[in-house]
């Protein structure tokens, strides 16, 4: 074949060939053809002897993967830390600082990072079908943010006159945010906003800092008797409204055999009894010499005592019998009376205090 001819061979190929991948009219209406073929092709291959039988594995096999997520989730994750005996850990505790500050901090660091905040748990996380966990959480966290304050205004400062400290008053803050907020809640804002998580853990590292200044010297912990007496008062004033609540559960549902509504009341009731007892053992370390020279030693030990069986409560169904039932209990009403014993024992030491 001459050159010339071989030549224009070469150049009708490539011509032909970049035509067919640019696409012509032809190409173009064929396209609903070809897409009608491969659908025909999908639902031949899917019509296949033994197809449907995967399928239908498939579909089985996921529906029980989502059947056990949740219950083997809520097993995996759930767990209400009621240790009376719970210590910090030495990087929390700084010798010169308060033990009660730093039983505070650990708690936070304890509930939020090693057992996982489950109290604002999104739907498709295990823990949002708890409600013991997160009751507890959030009671521990409401007798925190008590503590908080009182550090704030009581015990960080130096009488009244003083400037109310950073760190602490920071930690108060973060410890007073809703403890049922994730990152993102539609229902309350479309823009992202502070987990209840972050903002503890912040509250944590400026107890943490507080403590540090503290046993630097550059921070005041007045351990006063009056300090510990309007300290004790607030928490008693905050266990009566705890009582209360329990009171109109009791007057309102008692005797019902389901009581939804009552285990949540007991484990956040539970949750703050183990918060104060947790704090209030440690702030009678650190104000042991004025407990020794009111003679109260005896008093506070029997307080501690009170709100360590109150918090020790444990039954394997929460029941909101009648008061006076012979065969369903109530322990809500077993819970009241402990509570009410410890508000009791620490009006008697703000009344020694008060001599």
């Amino acid at each position: 074949m001459p050159f010339r001819d071989r030549l224009a061979d070469m150049w009708d190929r490539l011509r032909h060939r970049w035509m067919y991948r640019r696409g012509d009219g032809s190409t173009a209406a064929s396209a609903p053809a070809a897409r009608r073929l491969s659908f025909a092709g999908i639902s031949a291959a899917l019509n296949r002897p033994g197809m449907g039988g995967i399928l239908r594995r498939a579909a089985i096999a996921f529906a029980v993967v989502i059947l056990l997520y949740y219950p083997i989730g809520m097993i995996w994750v759930h767990t209400v830390d009621d240790d009376p005996d719970f210590t910090p850990d030495a990087t929390d505790f700084v010798p010169g600082g308060s033990e009660a500050v730093a039983v505070a901090a650990a708690l936070i660091d304890r509930e939020v990072n090693r057992h996982s905040w489950v109290a604002n748990d999104p739907f498709f996380m295990p823990g949002a079908l708890l409600d013991n966990m997160p009751n507890f959480q959030q009671g521990i966290m409401s007798a925190l943010a008590r503590f908080g304050f009182e550090l704030t205004d009581q015990l960080g400062r130096t009488r009244g006159s003083s400037e109310a400290d950073s760190d602490l008053q920071r930690a108060a803050g973060r410890l007073q945010y809703p403890g049922n907020i994730w990152i993102w809640t539609p229902t309350v804002s479309l823009m992202p906003q502070a987990s209840s998580e972050s903002q503890y853990r912040e509250a944590r590292a400026r107890l943490l800092s507080y403590n540090n200044r503290l046993a630097r010297g550059d921070a005041n912990f007045d351990k006063r008797a009056d300090n510990l007496l309007a300290t004790i008062d607030r928490f008693a004033a905050d266990l009566g409204s705890s009582s209360a609540m329990i009171d109109r559960h009791i007057a309102e549902e008692s005797g019902s055999l389901f009581d939804s509504t009552a285990d949540d009341i007991f484990y956040l009731t539970k949750g703050k009894l183990y918060g104060y007892h947790m704090i209030l053992d440690a702030l009678g370390r650190d104000f042991a010499q004025v407990i020794k020279e009111r003679n109260l030693q005896k008093s506070w030990d029997e307080m501690i005592a009170t709100l360590r069986k109150a918090a020790l409560l444990d039954p394997l169904v929460v029941m909101n019998g009648s008061p006076d039932a012979q065969f369903q209990p109530n322990h809500l009403a077993a819970q009241g009376f402990y509570l009410l014993r410890a508000r009791t024992q620490l009006r008697e030491i703000s009344n020694i205090l008060l001599k």
